[in-house]
């Protein structure tokens, strides 16, 4: 069974269950006995894992913000965000999803969002609580959703998915790189005097709980399938990449309306 979220692509959960690859046991080794597959995933394990993972995030974000100064923000901010993609690439291509790998990645992950969220903080006071109300809104009732299956996660679905996060992210590394080489606002997805900000921002947030249907569904399959317990690691992973997006341009969004420092 394919994984639906591209954050587990490339790999089955049938696979992964006899395969010695960082997320259960093998079943036989090469010249060496034969070994017990590791259990079955729980909704369960997801659900403690997934725990542990963002309370790391939250932690992390937390320490970030009350003890690195303005002056060092922009300094850690970039080495966070090198480490923070060189354990996702890790964690992606390599095929590994563990513990110290996904509290890792939580860990450095937490301190680009304390850093983020104090610095609009700061402009903008108490807008880092509404984002992170608005994300739980939004973690909820996509929950709803997917429970009550009022949109159902086919192939089709899917790939406009995926299409649609991957332009958003095109769109913003050109908006990255005009701004960068003389243009003030860039392409105006991000500038917040343009209709286009407020419109990028919107699709931005809901494509972001459509990832989160994509992980549900990988979640619910995975434990139908069996797949194994450390796979539950890979979950949380999936889970905090899409909650952070939506906090994040939740974050974003929700500065074009507060109108300056307060």
């Amino acid at each position: 069974m394919e994984s639906r979220n591209p954050a587990f692509r490339g790999q089955n959960f049938r696979q992964r269950a006899g395969a010695y690859n960082g997320y259960g046991a093998p079943e036989t080794l090469p010249g060496g006995p034969a070994y017990a597959p590791s259990r079955p995933m729980t909704l369960d394990d997801v659900v403690v894992r997934g725990f542990f993972t963002l309370g790391t995030l939250v932690v992390a974000a937390a320490l970030t913000w009350a003890l690195v100064p303005t002056a060092a923000a922009a300094p850690v901010l970039v080495v966070a965000t090198i480490a923070e993609l060189g354990i996702w690439a890790f964690i992606t291509f390599g095929r590994k999803a563990n513990a110290p790998l996904v509290l890792a990645f939580a860990a450095v992950y937490g301190i680009v969002v304390g850093v983020l969220s104090h610095a609009y903080n700061d402009l903008y006071h108490g807008i880092a609580f509404q984002a992170v109300v608005g994300t739980a809104l939004a973690f909820g009732a996509t929950l709803a959703v997917h429970a009550l299956r009022i949109v159902r996660v086919t192939p089709r679905f899917v790939r406009f998915v995926v299409a649609a996060g991957f332009g958003l992210m095109g769109l913003m590394i050109v908006d990255l790189l005009v701004s960068a080489f003389g243009g003030d606002s860039g392409i105006g997805i991000r500038d917040a005097s343009s209709p286009l900000a407020y419109v990028f921002s919107v699709v931005a947030i809901l494509v972001g709980c459509f990832f989160l249907l994509l992980d549900f569904d990988t979640i619910e399959r995975g434990v139908a399938e069996r797949a194994p317990e450390n796979f539950a690691w890979y979950c949380a992973f999936g889970l905090t990449l899409s909650l952070v997006w939506i906090y994040l341009e939740l974050l974003r969004f929700l500065s074009y309306f507060a109108g300056g420092r307060n």
